[in-house]
Parts: C-alpha cells; structure tokens; sequence
C-alpha cells in the first residue's frame, strides 16, 4: 500500500487511560506520534475516556461515521487501545460492517489480540496497524438476558463458566489486579471453596445433562490472562469451539491449571473438545464470563458468525 493511499482517512483512536494501571496512559503520546508520523495524511482523533459507557458510544459513533471504503486507499476506521473490555467495545462497534478495528493492547489481560494474533506488545500491534494488512475473522454471538439489560452481543474470545469465571470475575473484584499472578491467586482462592456444577448444554440442537467443573465455547482461544482455554480454537473456520473440563478432585484440577498456560491440559483424560455452530449454555450457579466481562444470567445462546469482522491484522 503506497503512503498516497492514506491520505484522507480518519483513524479514529478510543483510549481507555486507566488499563493497566495508568499504563494506557502513559504509552498514549508515543502510539499518537507513531500513527502520524507513519500514516502521513491520516487524520488523527483521540478520545480519552472517563467510563465504559463513554467508550462504548465513542467506538459506535466512530463506526457511524466511517466513510464507505474505497478500493485502494486506507479506510476509516476504528482503533482501539486498552484491555480486553475495550476491545469487546471495539468488536462490537465494528462487527457486522465494513469498518476495519485495530488493536492496542495496553491492559493486564489482552487475551482477544493473543487469540487473533495481534502482538500484546504495545508498540508491535502500532506497527500491525501501520503496515495496514486487514483480514476478514469470525465471531462469537451472545443472545440472552445480557448484563446491562441487553439481548445480543458479540464476543471476540471465549464464554467461560464454572470454575473458570469464578477465577475471572475474584480478579475483577481484585482492588489492586496484577496480570497473570492474579489470575493464579484467585485460581487458588476459589479452588478451595469450588465444586462441580450441573450444566445443561445443548450442542446443535443435541440436550446433555451433565456435571463438570467448567465449560468453555469460543472463537478465539485465549482467556483469564494468557490461558489457552481452546487450543484448537480457528478464528476462520466457521464454528465454536467447546471445551469441557468433567469432574475431577480439587488436587487434579491444581495439577491442570499451570498446563493452561501451554495448551497441554487438554490431553487430560477428563478433557472433551467438541465443535459446533450453535451452543446453549445453562446450568446452576454459573457466572458466564466473556472478553473479561461478566455477560449477565443464564441461559446464553452462542453461535458462530463466520467473517463478520474487518481485523488489523499481521501478515502471514
């Protein structure tokens, strides 16, 4: 893509200051300076925001406003710079249109870049967005009574309930939350009060009943910090990925929880991974957790929405 090309396109950059402790930040006047000095021509807006509604109508309104996209030149589009809340901001603003998302990572978590590829080094996903390299992903389609009081969202990651989302949602309560540690902390703090939960899942269109200590469906494959929670997870092949961790005791599920890091859990005799394209999800006393977010009550309809975002992504 020649530099011409990027003249007259609006990059419009919605900041979340307080991701990673300030870290967003600080790292904001180096991002700014990086697009334009490299994009020369680019027009540049830069929303610091106050609040997870403000965000949210930013990143919409941004998409609003997007100028179809013209063949050969760099289209408006929208970026996004925090953790994993502001890219569920992002997706959802641009999910199901034709306006290109761009990540930067600068929370404690940054899962959704992790699953998509995206580099968790801040200046690396800058560089992602300036070689201008967009591929077409799927996602993830949550229907339900939502937290917020909404019916529909999409989600970039993974749905997590059971033992899983407790450990997410102890972090989110945490006053001072320090990445991964955190993660193992409360991993640990829940680990000694947990038992297994009954699920009632239906698999495209298959009921099951069942008891397990948690149930992952996904798109991408990362969650809790940089846990492979779906290792097999293909963020262009059309369908949901499940991962069901059966009943095992408190000592085994200690013993698994370090091989979510690399993925090896999976080879676990109490593992199952299934695919799908359409997973009810309910069950009692589940806290359905997804892109770092509590997403309200059970029951929770999922379905695969194959190519539904334009995605700054690196070449291949």
């Amino acid at each position: 893509m020649s530099l011409d090309s990027y003249n007259g396109a609006t990059l419009t950059l919605v900041v979340n200051p307080a991701a990673g402790h300030g870290k967003a930040k600080k790292l904001l006047p180096s991002v700014a300076t990086t697009l334009l000095t490299r994009l020369p021509g680019v027009n540049l807006r830069v929303f610091q925001t106050s609040s997870y509604a403000e965000a949210r109508m930013r990143c919409i309104a941004a998409v609003e406003a997007a100028r179809p996209l013209v063949e050969g030149h760099r289209p408006d589009s929208l970026l996004v710079m925090g953790g994993d809340g502001m890219m569920h901001l992002g997706l959802n603003a641009c999910g199901e249109t034709d306006v290109p998302l761009g990540l930067i990572p600068a929370g404690s978590g940054n899962d959704f870049c992790r699953g998509v590829g995206v580099p968790t080094a801040t200046a690396a996903a800058v560089q992602v967005i300036v070689d201008g390299h967009i591929g077409r992903i799927d996602l993830m389609e949550m229907t339900g009574h939502l937290a917020g009081g909404a019916e529909r969202r999409l989600a970039g990651s993974i749905l997590s309930t059971g033992f899983d989302a407790r450990v997410n949602d102890h972090v989110n309560k945490m006053t001072h939350p320090m990445g991964r540690p955190s993660y193992t902390w409360a991993a640990l703090a829940e680990l000694s009060i947990f038992e297994p939960v009954t699920y009632r899942l239906l698999i495209d269109g298959v009921p099951r009943t069942q008891t397990a200590m948690f149930v992952c469906v996904g798109n991408a494959g990362y969650f809790g910090g940089g846990m492979q929670g779906l290792p097999q997870a293909d963020i262009t092949d059309g369908v949901l990925d499940v991962m069901i961790v059966n009943p095992v005791s408190r000592v085994t599920l200690l013993r698994l929880l370090p091989k979510m890091f690399n993925g090896a859990y999976v080879k676990d005799p109490a593992i199952e991974q299934l695919r799908a394209t359409e997973v009810v999800v309910d069950g009692d006393d589940l806290v359905p957790m997804a892109d770092g977010e509590n997403q309200g009550q059970v029951p929770i309809t999922l379905r695969a929405l194959p190519g539904v975002l334009n995605l700054y992504l690196p070449r291949r």
